[in-house]
């Protein structure tokens, strides 16, 4: 997706996003109205305006911001399967945790470190319960 979409992508710098930046929501109503005006009564448009321009930067701008929108849905399809991989591997890491201080308590050598370095991230030395508020919060 990178690959396709990269020669076709502008790279603003800091200045120009500030510049070219100023055509906030009201603005974009005024785009629609001029554009709905130019389909339905193409007389009254500005001889002005290079209006093959103007459709071709509209459509473009349209077609743009439904891309825009659709990657927001993958975005947010992402992040949830990357919290249900956290909190698979959260539990996996509680239980392992258990396991590990179980054979500290049942005299098996090797696991006193195991329990020191992990002990770290639980309030108390352990934590309470497995419930997605308790322990360490992943990103």
């Amino acid at each position: 997706m990178e690959a396709a979409l990269t020669p076709k992508l502008s790279a603003l710098t800091p200045q120009e996003r500030m510049l070219y930046g100023s055509v906030n929501e009201q603005n974009k109503l005024v785009i629609n109205k001029v554009n709905d005006f130019y389909d339905t009564q193409s007389s009254l448009a500005s001889p002005d305006v290079d209006w093959v321009e103007f459709k071709k930067d509209f459509d473009s701008r349209s077609f743009l911001q439904g891309l825009l929108m659709r990657l927001d849905n993958l975005k947010i399809g992402l992040d949830s399967s990357k919290i249900l991989h956290d909190w698979d591997n959260y539990q996996a890491a509680l239980t392992d945790y258990d396991y590990t201080k179980y054979k500290v308590a049942s005299g098996m050598g090797g696991f006193e470190a195991k329990v020191s370095e992990l002990k770290q991230f639980f309030k108390g030395g352990g934590p309470a319960t497995s419930q997605p508020d308790s322990g360490p919060k992943s990103e």
